[in-house]
């Protein structure tokens, strides 16, 4: 079902007007849903410090997580104390929860791991994202601003600057709301958001009225999953001389296989659903090659010859400036 679906979504599928009714009942839902918002029918809980929101339109992955780290990070060095909070997907978690850097994946989400080991900041989960907030302002009062991972369409927080996320590559799709297209809410909803990030391929090629910025994924070393510190580039795994492998459970599977070839690796592809929760006999024989969200669900049981691949994001200029100058507009400027 999936694939036919991503067929209907990015490709050509003759059966897609099948859905086109399905897609109409999601478009009434989603607007009668905001309009209970703004009416104040569903109460929208405000957090007392900032709260960015990081997201996207569609279904699926477009490099929120680095983007995420990206932003911490530009938090901290214009003198902020930075929390992030996040719902925890895939995780078994009900209740609101710490996550560190040795958390079990399969309970707090294979995410919020990964950005609990990248990040220097506390982190909490909660499918309630304004209780996680609250919860990590307890416990960390010294937080001033928090970064929420995807929630743009959790509208029972109040937000103060919303950032999304576009897939370069695949764009919108059709741009059709769910099921006959990827999108969870129409394409008019970037003209009510702050900045859209424009992951990979040409960000001139859309349209877009908030100010845009383009982002691409750098990483070229590679880390044993047994021993981090073990190093690798891809040279010297090419000069090993074993099979390689490439595993990826995430929501475009070919961006890191991509990733791969430009570094000149040629290595099986493995595609994984998002979120897939890895057993030992999903490993292939031979030297394994995934990415880093992958490898904190795979860490436990990998073979020597395990590795997987951290990626930074990189923007072009602005939006780090855009965050500081709506925060100071929002809240005044910060005197910690």
């Amino acid at each position: 079902m999936k694939d036919f679906l991503e067929r209907c979504w990015y490709g050509r599928c003759r059966y897609r007007f099948l859905l086109l009714p399905l897609s109409l009942i999601f478009f009434l839902l989603v607007a009668l849903r905001r309009m209970a918002y703004r009416a104040g029918l569903f109460s929208v809980q405000r957090l007392p410090v900032p709260v960015i929101v990081v997201g996207n339109l569609g279904v699926g992955g477009s490099g929120k997580t680095p983007l995420t780290l990206r932003i911490v990070q530009w938090l901290a060095e214009l003198g902020y104390h930075p929390g992030i909070i996040s719902r925890g997907y895939g995780g078994r978690a009900r209740a609101p929860m710490p996550v560190k850097a040795d958390s079990d994946p399969a309970l707090a989400g294979d995410e919020p791991v990964l950005l609990a080991r990248r990040a220097a900041c506390p982190l909490w989960i909660g499918r309630k994202r304004a209780e996680a907030g609250r919860q990590l302002l307890t416990f960390h009062p010294e937080a001033d601003v928090l970064v929420a991972d995807d929630g743009l369409q959790h509208y029972a927080l109040h937000r103060d600057m919303e950032i999304v996320v576009v897939d370069g590559l695949r764009g919108f799709g059709n741009g059709r709301l769910l099921p006959a297209g990827p999108l969870r809410e129409p394409l008019g909803r970037l003209a009510s958001v702050d900045a859209v990030v424009v992951n990979g391929g040409n960000k001139d090629d859309f349209v877009l009225l908030p100010p845009s910025f383009a982002m691409r994924l750098s990483g070229a070393t590679f880390r044993n999953l047994r021993d981090p510190a073990q190093t690798a580039t891809a040279a010297e795994l090419v000069a090993a001389g074993r099979q390689l492998h490439a595993l990826a459970g995430i929501g475009h599977p070919q961006r890191f296989f991509d990733h791969l070839e430009r570094l000149g690796l040629n290595a099986v592809p493995h595609p994984f659903p998002d979120h897939h929760l890895y057993a030992a006999e999903d490993l292939p024989t031979g030297t394994l090659l995934m990415t880093e969200k992958d490898a904190v669900k795979c860490a436990a049981f990998a073979p020597p010859d395990a590795w997987f691949l951290a990626v930074d994001a990189e923007l072009e200029p602005g939006l780090k400036t855009l965050i500081d100058h709506t925060l100071k507009a929002r809240h005044g400027p910060q005197t910690a």
